[in-house]
């Protein structure tokens, strides 16, 4: 019996973190019925990767990659995932750790270019979080306090998966796209 109110209370983080990211997902995008991305508004002319270097300042529009990367099934179930944001161009990208409901990371998964430094920034929920990458070239401490930051600089192109080890058979999984 204890067993299957473990296996309820994990079902019940999964659904709640699920909803929760669509909902958080839903307000970020700027409304519309969005689709899968392909072909969208049509005014998106994406096919450069000037990423925002128009008017600049709004900071509101999150763009994401034209086509989706292949994450070989390790983004499956990933809590905050729908898209890859596209972030390239950018020098440093920051990534929020315990967002949403403390359980995910934001962006989930996020595409950038050689040379960019990614910061890891802890929200302060969720308990306990650190970011390891699958490939072992990265690890942070377990942290719990807000505010606290863990960044590595991404020299080479790839694909690279992370999560985070306390949580990450409840979902708590990341990439970064390095182009």
């Amino acid at each position: 019996m204890t067993d299957d109110t473990t296996l309820d209370r994990r079902r019940f983080v999964q659904a709640t973190t699920a909803a929760g990211a669509t909902l958080l997902l839903a307000g970020c995008s700027g409304g519309g019925d969005g689709g899968d991305g392909s072909g969208g508004d049509g005014s998106d002319g994406s096919d450069g990767s000037d990423g925002g270097s128009g008017d600049g300042g709004d900071g509101g529009d999150t763009q994401y990659l034209g086509e989706e990367p292949d994450y070989g099934g390790w983004m499956e179930g990933a809590n905050n995932y729908e898209q890859t944001v596209d972030a390239t161009g950018q020098d440093e990208v920051t990534v929020s750790v315990g967002a949403g409901d403390g359980l995910s990371f934001g962006p989930a998964a996020v595409a950038v270019s050689t040379g960019t430094t990614v910061v890891w920034e802890w929200t302060g929920q969720g308990g306990g979080h650190n970011v390891a990458a699958d490939s072992g070239a990265f690890e942070s401490e377990t942290v719990t306090e807000e505010g606290h930051t863990f960044e590595y600089t991404f020299e080479e192109t790839g694909t690279f998966t992370y999560e985070c080890t306390p949580h990450s058979s409840v979902g708590m999984k990341g990439a970064v796209v390095v182009r």
